[in-house]
Formats: structure tokens, C-alpha cells, sequence
């Protein structure tokens, strides 16, 4: 078992951290807000810091999972003294490739390892322990973290090098965007059109048309509840890492700069906390 410091439990750190402890891991844990820190002891074994630095010393993992790339560039800043030589630092936030390879050679500086390691799979995966996780750093460091985040990571890939798993996520990210705009559209067009949704998905569900959104948020989008999964606010920062990672690589991504734009119009509708199927909201007025 290892020594692991975890920063950041918000909805997706605060169910990690607590599977770490489950799984026989030595955990101390550091929130912005002293009290998640403090009510996470309160329901598993581990130490609360006061200070990000002072629940890093003596680690040999530090897990990061943090809102953007200044919240985590700001945490860093107070850990990087305390880093040792043989650490490895696992940033969990959806953040920028560039900043990642900025970490990693800070990292390297002190003898330390970096791996970017975003996650996919919501409150539930991280709930459940079935989180995916893209990963960007050396083999070596890999090998080190890979049986340690198996305790809330169900499957988890070596993408490549420094910044690769924030570059995979942001495909991730691309993908699930045109997918939801397309079942929106489709849900959408069966209504106008008097059909029963629940018979329609029925029908097409076992062909092409299949994906993970039709089959766990069709119903919850035909009856307009929005608030079952990742937040439209929380989208819109990762489309905008996709774009800009796009624009740097100098590719098109029309439809996920369309749908980022219609993502903006569900903010100006007051859906900043909907979750993402709430596309559908800019199409029909909720029923009555």
C-alpha cells in the first residue's frame, strides 16, 4: 500500500480519495474549503491538511482534481516545494496539453514524475469506481501509478507522452458533443413529428444509432430533467481546451464549435449547472 495526498474533492475527488483509503491506501486529503476536507474524514480513514504542502510531504502519490488550468497551476505552485525525487504527481483535472508538459518539466526538475490522467465517466464512475482514464507521461511512471488508481479506475490507457491523455480527453470531449446535438436533434424531430419517443429508441437503439447517451439519457431528455450528469459550465471549459488544442494544431472542428455556441445559449437560459443532454432545451420549450 502507498502514501497518497489527494487534492481537490469536489464531486468526482471527494468519492476517488474515498476509494483510495477503501483500498488499504494511506490517504491525507486537501480541500480549498477546510470542511469537505474535514467532513471526507469523517466518513474514511485519513488525515486532513490544512495546507496543500503539508498533505504532500512524505507522499509517494499526489492526485490533483481541480476546476482549470489556474486553479491547478495555482495548487502546483504550493505543492512544488515539498515535491521529492521519485514522487509522481497524477493530475485527474481536464486541463491544457501545454500545461501539462509545463508540469511535467517542473516535475523533472525536482526528480519527480508527471502524468496527465483525465477522467471520463461522471459522478456515478467516480462513485462506483468505474472511472476511464487517459493518460499522458512515461512508461515508467505509469507502472508505478496504474495499481494505485485501479481503485476507482476501470480502465486505464497509456495514451503517450506528456499531454497526450488531455489531448485524448479533449477527443472524448469533441465526440460526446456532436453525439448529444445529434440524439437532441432526433428526440426533437420524433416529437414534431407525433411519434412515441420510447418506441422510436426502442427501434433504433440496437443499430448504428446506438451510443451511451441514447441508452442512459434519451428518457430523462424526452421528460426534460437536466440535472443527471456533467454540467453544461464544465463542458463549455472543456470544449474551449479542444478548440484551442485545435487551432494550435491547426485543425477544423466546425460541429464542436457549433455546439459549444449552442452550449452558450443554454447558459443565457440559466442551464449553467443542466447537465450536458440539456441541448434539447434550446429546441422545445419544456412540457407543461
Amino acid at each position: 500500500m502507498s502514501n497518497c495526498a489527494f487534492l481537490g474533492l469536489g464531486v468526482m475527488g471527494y468519492p476517488m480519495a474515498g476509494h483510495l483509503a477503501r483500498s488499504g491506501h494511506s490517504v491525507s486529503v486537501w480541500n480549498r474549503t477546510r470542511e469537505k476536507s474535514k467532513k471526507w474524514t469523517g466518513k474514511h480513514k485519513g488525515r486532513s491538511a490544512d495546507e496543500a504542502a503539508d498533505a504532500v510531504f512524505g507522499s509517494e502519490f499526489v492526485f490533483m482534481c481541480l476546476g482549470d488550468d489556474p486553479d491547478v497551476e495555482a495548487v502546483f505552485d504550493l505543492i512544488e516545494p515539498n515535491l521529492a525525487a521519485g514522487m509522481v504527481v497524477v493530475d485527474h483535472t481536464t486541463a491544457s496539453a501545454d500545461l501539462a508538459r509545463r508540469l511535467d518539466e517542473r516535475c523533472r526538475a525536482r526528480g519527480a514524475s508527471f502524468i496527465d490522467a483525465p477522467i471520463s465517466g461522471g459522478q456515478a464512475g467516480a462513485e462506483n469506481g468505474k472511472l476511464t482514464i487517459m493518460c499522458g507521461g512515461t512508461g515508467d511512471a505509469m507502472d508505478k501509478a496504474r495499481p494505485v488508481m485501479q481503485a476507482y479506475g476501470s480502465r486505464i490507457t497509456h495514451i503517450g507522452e506528456s499531454g497526450a491523455g488531455q489531448l485524448a480527453k479533449s477527443v472524448n470531449q469533441i465526440c460526446i458533443a456532436g453525439i448529444v446535438q445529434g440524439l437532441a436533434e432526433g428526440i426533437y424531430f420524433a416529437e414534431a413529428n407525433g411519434l412515441d419517443v420510447s418506441t422510436v429508441i426502442e427501434a433504433i437503439s440496437g443499430g448504428a444509432a446506438q451510443s451511451w447517451q441514447m441508452e442512459n439519457r434519451w428518457k430523462t431528455m424526452a421528460e426534460r430533467e437536466f440535472d443527471h450528469g456533467f454540467a453544461v459550465d464544465w463542458m463549455r471549459k472543456d470544449l474551449r481546451i479542444a478548440l484551442d488544442a485545435g487551432r494550435d494544431a491547426g485543425t477544423s472542428l466546425p460541429v464542436t464549435a457549433l455546439v459549444d455556441q449552442f452550449y452558450a445559449d443554454i447558459q443565457a437560459m440559466g442551464g449553467q449547472r443542466w447537465d450536458t443532454s440539456s441541448l434539447l432545451a434550446r429546441l422545445k420549450p419544456a412540457k407543461t
